[in-house]
């Protein structure tokens, strides 16, 4: 067992990581996997259908919106994969598309700084996003992420949930949350907020927080190793 050390505070364990450090992952690969099998499995749909025009079907055929999803998803990740490995000077690791032992679920990107971890759900999605918040004194006070007119909230659950699964293999550490909007219709100024303690930020906005974090005792580099021990990529 390492043990990592968080300025003062009593040491924490962590499992012993295997040397050389471990591979960091790529961003969206398995999202870009996804959608390149989609689509070849609707251009063989096509081709059987047509027959010797199926060639021309293919060419002039639109994809299908659930395919199409899948790489607009993957070039989302890809480019903040991108802005998160810009960071590496700063003392921040990252590690991108690891899977959920036991499930086929997966977390876009893991950030480990020397103030902490962090959990980050990558969304490609036009639209602003916004908090509405209903409710308060004489009733259960509710907030609801909207991103332009689409009822967003069950991102927030999946971040949190992501971060659950993370807890118990790097106790004691602190683990935050973000959904990072790629292209979103951000205001010039501001425009960020939290909900259910989860940042809902840009990619610009993510850098400055990680950035901001860069005060600990994280030993980043086990940390890194330790977590992508047991989330591999997918």
């Amino acid at each position: 067992m390492a043990r990592i050390r968080r300025g003062n505070s009593e040491a924490v364990h962590l499992p012993a990581a295997e040397p050389p450090s471990l591979e960091p992952g790529t961003a969206g690969a398995s999202a870009r996997r996804e959608y390149e099998r989609r689509k070849a499995r609707d251009e063989q749909r096509l081709r059987e259908k047509w027959g010797r025009l199926g060639g021309l079907a293919v060419a002039l055929s639109d994809e299908r919106q659930s395919t199409k999803a899948w790489e607009t998803g993957a070039i989302g990740e890809e480019r903040l994969g991108a802005r998160l490995a810009s960071l590496a000077g700063h003392g921040i690791a990252a590690l991108h598309d690891r899977r959920i032992p036991g499930s086929k679920a997966n977390i876009d990107h893991i950030a480990i700084t020397p103030g902490g971890i962090w959990v980050i759900d990558a969304k490609r999605y036009k639209g602003r996003p916004e908090l509405k918040v209903q409710g308060g004194l004489l009733r259960p006070r509710t907030e609801t992420l909207v991103v332009g007119r689409r009822d967003c909230t069950k991102l927030v659950d999946g971040v949190l949930k992501q971060i659950e699964v993370l807890r118990p293999h790097v106790l004691g550490l602190p683990i935050t949350g973000a959904l990072c909007f790629v292209e979103a219709d951000w205001p010039l100024i501001g425009g960020f907020f939290s909900t259910q303690g989860i940042h809902v930020v840009s990619p610009k906005r993510l850098a400055k927080l990680l950035t901001q974090g860069t005060a600990g005792g994280v030993d980043v580099a086990r940390v890194r190793d330790a977590v992508a021990k047991v989330f591999k990529p997918a």
